[in-house]
């Protein structure tokens, strides 16, 4: 390991994210030099840890302000910093390496609640985010250097505090002959267009709406399942055009960029009511999962041709995250998109189910270099600055 902070050209680092499904802890192992554009990653491992139920169903009680508790949050920011240890060590084992060979770990922590427009509190207006998983318990807990929570940075200069993958997406798939649009599908889909020859300036970036966060919800409900594994439920039934019409007049979606979400707007609520719709129209099974499928493509189409074609009229899509494995709501977007091709990033040598990983290492590492990760004009923030917290560990 090198020394804490210092200069770097290259460092093995573990990138974590645990994204807005609740579903684990994905973690990345990947030896990273140069920076920006000249940015070089060789990845070396991934592994995926399952949160157990117990944990997160806690998590998923308290991401909603109905059922939150200040004690349990404070209690799940060290568990989660837990299992977040448990993953380093899980992809440094994989990796053929242990944790001491670490020179850094960046990690995004579990977002419970993000408020990205301006709200009172105590009678002053303000924006905050809170993931959860404590960086300083990790980084004592694996004696790595941790760089964590990144998004408050970005909100306290005016902005969203995301998306940031964007930027990850910027060095590492901008290309000088075509246009290039990046989706990612987790609980949310967020959307980054890359115009060719692009400069940070240049890119565009925000969430779309409900990626897999309704879908996995229905599924649960509907199913007794975490999900509809690859769709096939939802491939026998066919969307409700009236039903859809109604989830589409949702504000959120004809908001303007800057613009994050998460389950705020689309978690147990929001449920809560499509069911019920759907319930006094009724709809099978397989048509209300066909219809909140088509609601993920149909935003992200919509998305794409309001806020971005009119500029950069993509030449493809490259998808990543656990939607890749829907293989109707791909589907649905190829049909979306034709004649844009629409493809996994594992075509472009990225592992879709890694990618927020690896970005996390980025982010990281670009701060460690002193590079600045937000991008204003995807964020609405008023300048550029660093990422994180950096959390090091005691002696040992």
């Amino acid at each position: 390991m090198s020394e804490p902070l210092s200069p770097a050209s290259s460092r093995l680092v573990v990138g974590l994210m645990s994204g807005t499904s609740l579903d684990g802890v994905d973690a990345a192992l990947v030896h990273l030099s140069g920076s920006g554009r000249g940015l070089r990653l060789a990845p070396r491992a991934f592994v995926t840890l399952p949160y157990p139920e117990p944990l997160q169903a806690s998590l998923l009680a308290n991401s909603d302000p109905a059922t939150s508790s200040v004690r349990d949050l404070a209690l799940l920011n060290v568990r989660v910093a837990h299992a977040c240890a448990r993953a380093v060590e899980a992809v440094c084992e994989a990796g053929g390496i242990t944790p001491a060979d670490l020179d850094l770990i960046g990690s995004h922590g579990q977002t419970v609640y993000h408020i990205p427009e301006p709200t009172d509190c105590a009678g002053e207006p303000v924006t905050a985010t809170l993931q959860i998983g404590d960086p300083s318990v990790l980084a004592n807990r694996v004696g790595v250097p941790v760089v964590g929570d990144f998004r408050p940075a970005d909100m306290a200069l005016g902005g969203q505090g995301a998306p940031l993958v964007p930027y990850f997406d910027y060095v590492v798939f901008t290309r000088d002959d075509r246009n290039r649009a990046l989706l990612n599908l987790g609980g949310i889909a967020n959307l980054t267009v890359l115009p060719r020859h692009a400069a940070p300036d240049d890119v565009r970036a925000f969430d779309t709406g409900p990626g897999n966060m309704v879908l996995d919800a229905l599924a649960r409900r509907l199913l007794g399942r975490p999900c509809d594994t690859g769709g096939a439920v939802a491939a026998r039934g066919t969307p409700h055009e009236g039903l859809l019409d109604e989830l589409l007049a949702h504000p959120y979606f004809d908001r303007h960029p800057p613009k994050s979400t998460g389950r705020e707007l689309f978690g147990t609520p929001f449920v809560d009511r499509l069911w019920e719709r759907a319930r006094r129209l009724g709809l099978s099974a397989a048509d209300v999962l066909a219809t909140a499928t088509a609601l993920t493509a149909r935003t992200v189409r919509d998305a794409c041709r309001r806020f971005v074609a009119a500029r950069h009229q993509p030449d493809e899509v490259l998808v990543a995250g656990g939607g890749v494995h829907n293989a109707t709501l791909m589907r649905y977007l190829r049909d979306a998109f034709a004649p844009v091709p629409v493809r996994s990033t594992a075509e472009d040598g990225i592992d879709p189910d890694a990618k927020e990983a690896l970005c996390f290492a980025v982010l990281a590492h670009e701060t460690l270099n002193g590079v600045p990760t937000n991008l204003p004009a995807v964020t609405g923030a008023r300048h550029p600055t660093l990422l994180g917290k950096i959390c090091l560990p005691g002696p040992r």
